[in-house]
């Protein structure tokens, strides 16, 4: 005896539209994913990774070089500031010596050790005559790179971001020390 036939309610898809939908959300999954795995060796994040971090580095010894004006010019502020230069001094090597995927980063030639004596003799850092002027100086300089840092690093890989955003961190608590007081 047959049964008869009645027919189910159908809740949620059927088997026929995952069947059509799968190989498409695959074949997208797989697209993000390999974009996302290789992006570093692919070549499209090498160059704005390397170009970062060679900036931030350069920059990083310029606002060295400019601790050392100021603390040549005004030797009262040499042990404020001392600690200051040498945490920018670690940030240039640290965006110097790190790691990107185009291999390991080396100290750019263009950007030579900050001396004690101060100004670099191709460029002159200008120092007002008064104290609480070149601290709004240094103060400005530390702001103006935090800022150029936080915005490279919207478009560095993740590491080098992380570093960035770092930085940018010591620089705005450095805005705050030299402003304080």
């Amino acid at each position: 005896m047959p049964f008869p036939h009645t027919p189910r309610a159908r809740t949620g898809p059927r088997r026929r539209s995952l069947l059509a939908v799968a190989p498409a959300a695959l074949f997208a999954a797989g697209c993000s994913a390999s974009a996302e795995d290789s992006g570093p060796t692919a070549g499209s994040h090498p160059p704005a990774g390397e170009q970062a971090r060679v900036r931030a580095a350069r920059d990083s010894r310029g606002l060295a070089e400019r601790y050392d004006a100021v603390i040549a010019a005004h030797a009262g502020l040499a042990q404020r500031l001392g600690p200051l230069r040498e945490v920018t001094m670690r940030h240039a090597k640290a965006f110097e010596g790190f790691e990107t995927a185009a291999g390991t980063a080396s100290a750019s030639p263009e950007s030579p050790e900050p001396t004690r004596a101060g100004r670099s003799a191709s460029s002159p850092v200008p120092v007002p005559a008064k104290e609480k002027d070149a601290l709004a100086g240094l103060a400005a300089a530390e702001r103006e790179i935090a800022d150029r840092r936080l915005e490279a690093l919207l478009d560095a890989p993740a590491e080098l971001a992380r570093l960035l955003a770092s930085v940018a961190a010591a620089g705005a608590a450095h805005v705050f020390l030299l402003t304080e007081g």
